[in-house]
């Protein structure tokens, strides 16, 4: 198996974790360099969305993102510094350090970002064995895959018997990749399944087009998870490293436009059951007060919608389990257009 040092380009670069690369590929370097800057400034940024958009901490969803988020900047910094050798000596073990502690944060983070946003379409007895089954598959998975992954990948970057390291390496990288992707895999199926039933319910077209909009958001990032898998089993390992800080980053800023109309939508349904009325300046809820001449009349016209008025009403109490009511939503928010700032999943 080829080293890292003697490596020269992308294809050839891939095997090999005993060192920091000594070969005379700018163009591999240009790409290490451009991945890292894009994931530090996707970090920053998430920052700023964090703290201007959350004026409560006191969640799940909001100290994953946070700490996700975090992650990206120990994580690219220390494959920049093992990549290029920037540490030597006993030093060179820092570099693997960093970048170790940020993949635990970043991989593992992103899961319980997922499951937490879960609270908002995965609801009632049945959605709760669900989000309890996925949390402790969140935290089994992250013991059998973190904790094998950091062995083998400590004794390949060290002196003592560092060929058979490098060989488990080989097969557990694989492995841990997998078992990481079909974890954010069934998360995302979860999600999506559920955002289906609810689109089944919706009549209203804006809502449709919104579910398929969140739908196609979450394909979109099992897309990138088969991106990264295939990268890894064609043995790419620089560009899999250097590519998984950037591919997390976008999936964590996919988020925000996630949590966004997610919380529009499932408020929309929770307003429609409320009150016949809706204020469309404010956005909420409104009952009318007036009696008209048609009450009979409009009295027949809602009669065809009762079934589904029921359901409804019911799926918003359901709802009402893990989510706060929209006025809730709208004043931790200081906004009724983003009712973003109070989240899921209270500590």
């Amino acid at each position: 198996m080829a080293s890292l040092a003697s490596s020269d380009s992308i294809p050839t670069a891939a095997p090999g974790v005993t060192g920091s690369y000594a070969g005379n590929s700018l163009a591999l370097r240009a790409t290490v360099i451009l991945c890292a800057g894009l994931s530090i400034y996707n970090a920053i940024e998430l920052l700023i969305l964090i703290f201007s958009t959350f004026s409560r901490y006191a969640t799940v969803y909001f100290w994953s993102l946070l700490a996700s988020s975090l992650s990206l900047f120990p994580y690219s910094l220390g494959y920049i510094f093992k990549f290029f050798g920037t540490l030597t000596g006993k030093a060179k073990w820092v570099s693997l350090s960093l970048l170790t502690i940020g993949w635990y944060v970043m991989v593992t983070g992103q899961s319980v970002v997922l499951w937490s946003r879960l609270h908002l379409v995965v609801t009632g007895e049945h959605g709760g064995k669900i989000l309890f089954y996925a949390k402790w598959m969140i935290i089994i998975d992250a013991i059998i895959l973190h904790v094998p992954t950091t062995v083998v990948t400590y004794g390949s970057f060290g002196d003592l018997d560092t060929q058979n390291f490098v060989r488990a390496y080989n097969v557990v990288e694989k492995f841990q990749m997998t078992g990481f992707f079909v974890q954010e895999t069934i998360l995302s199926l979860i999600y999506i399944i559920a955002t289906v039933k609810l689109l089944q319910e919706s009549f209203r077209k804006k809502k449709r087009q919104l579910m398929y909009l969140l739908v196609f958001i979450n394909v979109a990032i099992i897309i990138m998870d088969i991106a990264l898998l295939s990268i890894e089993y064609a043995s790419l390992l620089i560009l899999e490293t250097a590519l998984k800080g950037v591919f997390y980053s976008v999936k964590l800023k996919l988020e925000f436009a996630i949590l966004g109309r997610l919380v529009k939508f499932v408020s929309s349904s929770q307003q429609d059951v409320e009150s016949p009325g809706l204020n469309s300046s404010t956005g909420a809820t409104s009952f009318s007060t007036q009696q008209t001449p048609t009450s009979n009349s409009r009295s027949s016209d809602r009669e065809p919608n009762e079934g589904h008025a029921r359901h409804l009403e019911s799926l918003s109490a359901t709802h009402n389990e893990h989510i706060p009511r929209v006025s809730q939503l709208q004043e931790s928010a200081g906004s009724s257009e983003i009712p973003l700032k109070e989240m899921i999943v209270p500590q």
